[in-house]
């Protein structure tokens, strides 16, 4: 079996697909992107494929290995998105070359279903208790929100008294036993991430994701002394060379490794094996499309560690078009009382909808993230 081409398709409503063919008739899907970068991801998809054309896409491992390590310059989020997206693919070749589910070939499911949570209130929050409300009527145990709008490096108590308000709403709304995620972002600051920590203990989240900047971990084990919630981080990680310290710090409880951008099921894989030996858990991060997700999905099948899946379906990204708008099958993500069934299908088990994918790359999109600033003028992390 030979790869004969690599063709990718930019689509609503920020996501990119790239569809590998081989000369066996064997089609395989993956999503390598980052969000607002596409086209930069897309080129550099193609210049992998230059190394791949005429290769056998069944030797995932020595095609990581080379993708990652012969181009000299290593890691970034531009390439690992690039090899995550190429290493999805080529495992839904795998799969279905051999007519089995991806996590059959990784030793086997040890669940059938993984809990997944919903989110809700947008990028600034608001009518997030109305959300809320809503989420866990369609079934969802657990949800995640913003907790913030921006901050400067130290801004007022006001604006500390209204994210902990937004927060106190949600609990009140959901009740006690729905798991409750608050999201800094990367938009708090050392200085302003000690006193919002401190005062949400009393709401009992399932987690706090990014209290700071994974670059300014060195706050992260006076900011965790301050109160009992597990800190999550690691969507901005790209290889377990990047986690490698985060584990040994011993202070994070919860890694977001995203398969779209860190080095796809080959990599992630082995970041999973790793915090588990670290008594850490994964929260794989994936506010993407459907093979993202399918891809987690697999991951999940076989980590012990993982607990708890993001999805992407009703969030506010997607305007122009939703999680299973380019799923074939559409029954393919089972959700029900708070948990998505593991798919079992060949490959990855999305089959994906290539008449639609060519119709909506048409439009393609030209997302960008929104260019916040401060009162002052300032520039405001998003």
């Amino acid at each position: 079996m030979k790869i004969i081409s690599l063709t990718t398709y930019i689509v609503p409503p920020r996501w990119l697909f790239l569809k590998i063919e081989t000369d066996a008739g064997v089609t395989g899907w993956g999503e390598p992107v980052v969000e607002g970068r596409a086209l930069t991801v897309e080129a550099a998809v193609k210049e992998l494929g230059d190394y791949l054309i005429g290769k056998d896409p069944r030797l995932i491992e020595d095609h990581w290995t080379v993708m990652h390590r012969g181009g000299f310059y290593r890691g970034g989020p531009i390439l690992m998105s690039a090899i995550a997206g190429i290493d999805q693919a080529l495992w839904d070749i795998k799969g279905k070359a051999l007519g089995v589910p991806v996590h059959e070939l990784l030793g086997g499911k040890l669940r059938d279903s993984i809990k997944v949570y919903s989110w809700i209130g947008g990028d600034r929050p608001a009518e997030v208790a109305a959300g809320a409300r809503e989420v866990v009527a369609r079934g969802f145990l657990a949800l995640k929100m913003n907790g913030t709008e921006e901050l400067q490096i130290v801004d007022s108590h006001d604006r500390i008294d209204a994210a902990v308000e937004r927060v106190a709403m949600v609990r009140e709304a959901v009740g006690p036993n729905i798991g409750i995620a608050v999201d800094f972002h990367g938009r708090v600051h050392r200085p302003m991430a000690r006193i919002l920590v401190k005062e949400l203990e009393p709401y009992r989240l399932m987690f706090i994701e990014e209290p700071v900047l994974s670059e300014n971990r060195e706050a992260l084990k006076e900011i965790a002394a301050l109160g009992s919630t597990p800190i999550a981080l690691g969507e901005r990680l790209y290889s377990r060379w990047d986690f490698k310290s985060v584990f040994e710090e011993g202070v994070v409880d919860i890694i977001q490794p995203d398969l779209s951008h860190a080095g796809g099921i080959t990599e992630c894989r082995k970041i999973a094996a790793m915090a588990e030996a670290y008594d850490v858990a994964v929260a794989p991060h994936c506010p993407l499309g459907p093979i993202a997700l399918a891809a987690c999905l697999q991951l999940d099948a076989v980590s012990y560690n993982c607990f708890i899946q993001e999805q992407s379906l009703g969030i506010h990204y997607n305007a122009a078009n939703d999680l299973l708008d380019y799923a074939a099958n559409k029954d393919v993500f089972r959700y029900e009382d708070g948990y998505v069934a593991i798919p079992d299908g060949p490959g990855l088990g999305v089959e994906i909808d290539e008449d639609y994918v060519k119709e909506r790359a048409k439009e393609g999109h030209r997302w960008r993230n929104p260019i916040w600033r401060h009162k002052d003028g300032s520039f405001a992390e998003w």
